[in-house]
């Protein structure tokens, strides 16, 4: 399947219209695929925006009868020649109409949200969250970190640096491309006991890297806090960006953030 055939069943596939066959081919397109993914969860935001979010108010009641009176008596209403049709353009009419006045604000509070340093923080455990509920999390099993890292070039508009490896305590399990907010990102899983851990490192220019309530982690100066149940440790060091996000005490999650940043 093709990421055009694809994005052009993504509204029935969320609607879950499709055919076993197709809708299995579409689930695993996305799971190998982020940019379709990543479009997959545009337009579920949108269908948040549109039925929950949007403002709903009935019509008055008196309006209703007065329009119905209108309708049924104006013989301009009568049958033309498109009416066969008609009945599906105006609902798509008016849903364009809906979307020219969502999307304009959607993307506008996307853009708002990306100029706060919480949007980071979110970010990083939803892309947490995408690796846990994901059937196939890694694209290339661990065979050391000289195996890993050399499988991204081609795949990334940088190189993503990594001075650790993985150990007995922290082992590597494998890595695979994502994205993060804006721009593509380097997947890294590791493990703790039973616990997940996800390492994102990407481009940092451009983002909104805030200078304060920062802590001390090895060599950088990095904002470590709390998100939804899971610790988060963001910092930047040179062009490159780090996330690492997990459930595991945050004490341990520092050690590791130790590690991987020499």
């Amino acid at each position: 399947m093709t990421c055009q055939d694809a994005r052009m069943s993504l509204l029935e596939y969320q609607r879950g219209r499709l055919r076993p066959a197709a809708r299995e081919a579409i689930r695993a397109h996305l799971e190998s695929c982020a940019e379709c993914t990543r479009e997959d969860a545009v337009e579920r935001a949108l269908d948040d925006a549109l039925e929950q979010r949007m403002p709903q108010h009935a019509a008055p009641l008196a309006l209703k009868r007065r329009l119905a009176t209108q309708w049924r008596d104006d013989p301009r209403m009568r049958p033309a020649r498109w009416s066969g049709w008609g009945s599906a353009l105006v609902p798509a009419l008016a849903v364009a109409a809906v979307l020219l006045a969502v999307l304009p604000l959607y993307y506008q509070r996307a853009g708002d949200s990306t100029r706060s340093g919480p949007a980071m923080v979110t970010e990083a455990v939803n892309d947490h969250l995408r690796i846990l509920s994901s059937e196939h999390p890694i694209a290339i099993e661990s065979g050391g970190i000289h195996q890993v890292k050399p499988w991204f070039e081609g795949r990334l508009d940088f190189a993503p640096v990594l001075a650790f490896g993985g150990d007995g305590e922290f082992p590597l399990q494998g890595g695979a491309v994502g994205y993060y907010l804006d721009r593509k990102a380097a997947v890294f899983v590791f493990h703790r006991r039973l616990h997940t851990i996800s390492l994102f490192v990407f481009r940092a220019e451009g983002l909104p890297w805030t200078g304060r309530g920062l802590e001390q982690v090895g060599t950088v100066m990095a904002r470590v806090t709390t998100s939804r149940g899971f610790n988060v440790i963001l910092w930047r060091s040179g062009e490159l960006g780090y996330a690492l996000v997990s459930d595991v005490d945050r004490q341990e999650l520092t050690q590791l953030a130790t590690k991987i940043s020499g």
